[in-house]
């Protein structure tokens, strides 16, 4: 069925998840998650199966362990196996370079949350500086504009960190391209780092700068 939008859709470049297209002119895809830990592998497969059917394009699974990225090899087979091929996604968490690197062998994209993907503890710096531990949400404008200026990442420390996260970002990226992989830069508000809360606070502007910052790490190594 085809429904008439409201306003014109945005120019994008198109991406391949396996067969599925998403972007530029083709038709809106949907994904959906599935709620069984990976380790049930016949429970997930069961919940792909139920997903594809009522006409989720796209499932994610959740891999917050290297264990669990091995486990998508047996998931993508068995799902092939019962059924027919269904695009898979898996999940990146935290520290995730080498999860992802392995992930990637065996499902169709992966999808890192830049919040946690190179985790560093929120009240870290804070804690440094004797205040205990610090985090802007929720907090009156006044003092969050104090935190930010207490807290401010000078250029040599942002670029630290910036190194830190390209640097496991590469093989995660060299990965990706050798086995025709797609790559989703999931931001989550909930999870945005304590550089991007500092320095954005709890607001839209983080998570944009958030992915933006992943883009174009991966724009410069892809």
């Amino acid at each position: 069925m085809a429904f008439e939008a409201s306003y014109p859709r945005r120019k994008t470049v198109p991406c391949r998840v396996g067969p599925v297209t998403i972007g530029a002119g083709h038709p809106v895809v949907v994904q959906s998650m599935v709620t069984e830990e990976t380790r049930n592998v016949d429970a997930v497969v069961e919940q792909i199966i139920a997903l594809h059917r009522e006409g989720c394009e796209i499932v994610r699974v959740t891999t917050p362990s290297l264990n669990d990225a091995r486990i998508c090899q047996e998931i993508a087979a068995k799902v092939r196996e019962r059924y027919q091929y269904v695009p898979l996604t898996a999940d990146v968490h935290h520290q995730g370079s080498d999860i992802a690197v392995e992930a990637a062998k065996w499902v169709d994209e992966v999808r890192l949350n830049p919040g946690l993907f190179v985790f560093k503890r929120h009240g870290t710096r804070s804690d440094k500086q004797g205040m205990g531990q610090v985090d802007v949400r929720g907090r009156e404008e006044t003092e969050i504009d104090r935190l930010r200026n207490e807290l401010a990442y000078d250029p040599v420390e942002w670029g630290e960190e910036v190194a830190a996260i390209e640097e496991s970002l590469i093989p995660v990226i060299e990965t990706c391209k050798r086995f025709d992989r797609g790559m989703r830069i999931g931001v989550n508000h909930g999870s945005l780092s304590e550089r991007m809360l500092v320095t954005y606070g709890d607001t839209p502007e983080g998570m944009v700068q958030s992915a933006l910052e992943y883009l174009r790490l991966c724009e410069k190594h892809g």
